[in-house]
């Protein structure tokens, strides 16, 4: 529909709006284009979960049960890089008495323990020596 007159600069033109012709799917189709605009953040949000979020999950997840599973003769090394032997903890506690030389024992908080070095017993399977031909 084409004005009778052109409008007046400074004037606004309220009562006359344009009409625009919609086709069948005209709604559809505003809702795919804005959905697919959506689609790549979902898939890089989804990326980074399952590569970088989860494992990071599981990794303290399986630290917090290694911490509260220290016994007596168990290798930890300290956030600080000193290895010890630990020589006392109590279940309840947040304290652990580790040696880290001979008579030298220092009381560490569990959470100051950055990884757990399990003591290799004699039941343990060795390795099979390669057989000489």
């Amino acid at each position: 529909m084409v004005p009778l007159h052109p409008p007046q600069p400074g004037t606004m033109h309220m009562l006359i709006t344009p009409a625009y012709g919609q086709d069948i799917m005209g709604g559809l189709t505003q809702y795919m284009g804005s959905a697919s605009q959506f689609a790549p953040l979902i898939l890089i949000f989804g990326v980074f979960y399952f590569m970088l979020i989860r494992p990071q999950q599981q990794r303290a997840k399986e630290m917090k049960r290694a911490l509260s599973a220290i016994r007596r003769g168990d290798r930890v090394v300290t956030a600080g890089g000193i290895l010890a032997t630990v020589q006392k903890a109590m279940d309840g506690s947040n304290e652990v008495t580790v040696e880290i030389a001979p008579d030298v024992r220092v009381t560490v908080l569990r959470d100051t323990i950055s990884s757990v070095i399990k003591p290799v017993s004699e039941t343990d399977a060795k390795p099979l020596a390669k057989a000489v031909k």
